[in-house]
């Protein structure tokens, strides 16, 4: 299954049913009053997170919604049918836009969690509704209003507790297959990761987050260069940040430049983002001495780096067990700053606003510069599924 994270659907509520223009007929009553019912109001088109779902491929094949009308209603005011709703399921962390007003309806981000996207029309109402003292026998009747239609862009943002962005090449997939079960494809050549990654790292007993691995950045990611602006917004609901740099580069660049490019990307697309906590993870350290280790470290701390700098081998695990006992720590304590409120709940909450106000932004912009969606069927990757794996 191909991994669909953006896609364009289009959805109309149903109609309202119309009113009905009666009188009472019988033996025994040639000339009774108005009975005319009411139609039934039109029904919704509702989406829904399910946690089953993964990807938003589906909607790439079935772009259009319709909820049911409502019945027009009848004689012995009798009431139409209230139309069925169009319940449309979506994976858990769908952003739903409405493209026509730039809009952001929702943030689909619990299992279960409905939006409701085109309310139904109103209903139509019978001429028994205008009967009165001085109008004993009306003909008048109202119809059914049209439901509401809208052009909606659906974006799926991951759902992760950390992210891990760095070079192509940096051993990101390599690391996400060391800590979890996820078997992410591996090679020694650049863009091999060409869709977002998921693992689950369990952490001692009881204790496990989720890890996601994007695919890898360049010079130029935040205007669109290799799959930048496809894949960094899924960092935005990160809690923490993982730059993985290769500490031995096989194209004998410098490790330093190589954390700057990606640190000036990441500042130029969001500067929210570049706000999140991040720390530096130095990998393939297993090819190089100890006093070479020092002098690279040395070098990123002149550079400026103040984060936590942590040195593993994804292919030997040396440090990654650390590395994880540690983000689970941290993220251990970001959970607890924000169950107690208070500044740090602030803070946090402020810095996910605003990195969700820029990530929209570039959504919106994108739409208005009437780009697609989604990338051709050429451009993907087949048989790639983003899941889960414990």
């Amino acid at each position: 299954m191909k991994f669909v994270d953006e896609v364009s659907i289009r959805v109309e509520a149903g109609r309202g049913g119309d009113g009905c223009l009666s009188f009472r007929r019988e033996r025994n009553l040639a000339k009774g009053g108005p009975d005319g019912g009411d139609g039934g109001d039109g029904g919704d088109v509702v989406l829904e997170a399910q946690a089953s779902l993964n990807t938003l491929v589906d909607f790439r094949f079935q772009p259009r919604y319709r909820a049911e009308s409502g019945q027009a209603g009848a004689g012995r005011d009798m009431t139409g049918r209230r139309g069925e709703d169009a319940v449309v399921r979506v994976p858990v962390g769908t952003l739903v836009i409405d493209e026509d007003s730039g809009e952001a309806l929702g943030d689909l981000a619990q299992p279960g969690q409905r939006l409701r996207v085109a309310q139904g029309g109103r209903r139509g109402l019978g001429n028994t509704r205008f009967k009165s003292s001085t109008n004993r026998a009306p003909r008048r009747t109202t119809p059914g209003t049209p439901g509401e239609r809208r052009k909606l862009r659906l974006q799926l943002r991951l759902l992760a507790d950390v992210g891990l962005l760095g070079m192509p090449n940096a051993g990101k997939s390599t690391l996400i297959r060391a800590v979890s079960a996820a078997r992410p494809k591996v090679a020694d050549y650049p863009f091999t990761t060409l869709v977002p990654q998921l693992g689950v790292v369990r952490v001692g007993s009881g204790s496990s987050f989720v890890l996601a691995d994007v695919p890898g950045l360049i010079a130029g990611a935040a205007e669109g260069a290799g799959l930048g602006t496809r894949f960094l917004k899924h960092l935005a609901r990160t809690r923490l940040l993982l730059h993985l740099v290769d500490a031995v580069p096989i194209d004998g660049s410098d490790p330093v430049t190589a954390m700057t490019t990606i640190v000036a990307e990441l500042e130029r697309y969001s500067p929210a983002l570049a706000q999140r906590p991040r720390w530096l993870v130095l990998n393939k350290v297993d090819l190089l001495a100890a006093d070479a280790r020092a002098a690279l470290c040395e070098r990123f701390r002149a550079a400026g780096v103040s984060a936590p700098l942590y040195l593993v081998s994804a292919v030997t695990g040396e440090g990654c067990e650390e590395l994880m006992q540690a983000v689970s720590a941290a993220l251990a304590e970001l959970a607890r700053q924000r169950d107690e409120g208070g500044e740090g709940a602030a803070a946090q909450q402020a810095l996910d606003d605003a990195i969700a106000a820029e990530v929209l932004g570039h959504t919106l912009t994108r739409i208005a510069a009437g780009e697609p969606d989604a990338p051709s069927d050429d451009d993907e990757d087949d048989g790639v599924e983003v899941r889960y794996v414990p």
